[in-house]
């Protein structure tokens, strides 16, 4: 019986500390460019509250962050990416991958 309650206690606490983790693309302006760009945002966004991970993408210049939302939100995060001197936009639909050579959208 103590082992039904222990495990009914536990299941009821793990559901009520689930977290609420969300997902963020963002483009900055100045835009990412370079390697160092990149290291440049994943070594000081990282360490704005929530901040779960950060995955980068120097083709399509956006910045994918995985954050808890019970302790922070994206306005939060943006203001984060000001404090090393980047605008930091999101991204409403995914973005479209330029070819670089040519500047054209590969057709599918």
């Amino acid at each position: 019986m103590r082992t039904k309650a222990l495990f009914i206690a536990m299941a009821f606490a793990s559901i009520c500390l689930a977290k609420d983790i969300k997902t963020v693309v963002l483009t900055t302006n100045p835009q990412m460019h370079c390697i160092s760009c990149e290291k440049k945002i994943k070594d000081n966004i990282r360490f704005e509250k929530g901040i779960k991970s950060i995955k980068t993408d120097l083709d399509n210049k956006t910045v994918t962050i995985e954050y808890d939302a019970d302790k922070t939100s994206v306005a939060d995060i943006i203001e984060g990416f000001k404090k090393i001197k980047y605008d930091a936009t999101e991204v409403k639909s995914a973005p479209k991958k330029v070819d670089a050579e040519t500047g054209a959208t590969p057709r599918k």
